[in-house]
């Protein structure tokens, strides 16, 4: 799928089809954590650190900690960015993690010493959870967060990238500049086109997994 052609998906889902965006994320959510307990291998997980941007890429992430929560798992949502800059899905998400009491950290991307902050985050974590950007990402990857993306590679925890390795162009799978180099992706409606037409997006996506929305791409969408 290119980038066009998941937010038709999309668009046909919410649109024609008239599933709330909300029960698409809640969905996304769930059906991440379903491939991390089962295929991709980590049943035994017992702590993981959710680094969740400010769009419907990070409202993926609150929605997993807390099936990762249901799940008996111990979670921390780093959020990197202003929660009151949140909106729709995503700020309804956020509130449901505050309200169930699960741990949120608030991480300056623009602060000095972003390695060690971000170290600290993910102490006694198994793995990362990449829920910063999403498909939408055009155009390069601008600071701050290039650095950010560099800190987590860093980590000696693998990474379980959520839809699409955050940095990763959705079409033509090359960095922009820099990507998430995860250990899996769990991606939604189908794989993005960037995955299969280089190689070297193997890099950055390591293996993937596609995760139930609820509804799967026809030709009528």
């Amino acid at each position: 799928m290119s980038r066009q052609a998941a937010r038709a998906f999309d668009a046909y889902a919410i649109e024609t089809l008239g599933i709330p965006g909300v029960v698409l994320m809640e969905n996304a959510g769930r059906g991440a954590v379903e491939v991390i307990l089962g295929p991709l291998g980590f049943g035994d997980l017992k702590r993981a650190v959710i680094f969740c941007g400010g769009g419907n890429n990070g409202g993926d992430g609150f929605v997993m900690a807390r099936h990762l929560v249901n799940h008996g798992r111990a979670v921390q949502i780093v959020l990197c960015g202003d929660p009151d800059r949140l909106r729709g899905d995503a700020l309804v998400n956020y509130r449901i993690c505050c309200r169930m009491h699960i741990p949120i950290a608030r991480l300056d991307v623009c602060q000095s010493g972003l390695l060690e902050a971000v170290r600290g985050h993910c102490k006694g974590s198994e793995m990362i959870v990449d829920a910063l950007f999403g498909m939408g990402l055009k155009g390069e990857l601008a600071e701050p967060f290039t650095a950010l993306v560099s800190c987590l590679n860093a980590q000696s925890i693998p990474i379980v990238a959520v839809d699409i390795p955050s940095g990763l162009d959705c079409d033509t799978g090359y960095p922009l500049p820099v990507s998430i180099e995860a250990a899996a992706t769990a991606t939604f409606g189908g794989l993005k086109q960037g995955f299969v037409k280089t190689p070297d997006a193997r890099r950055a996506t390591g293996r993937v997994f596609v995760a139930s929305i609820g509804i799967e791409p026809s030709e009528r969408t």
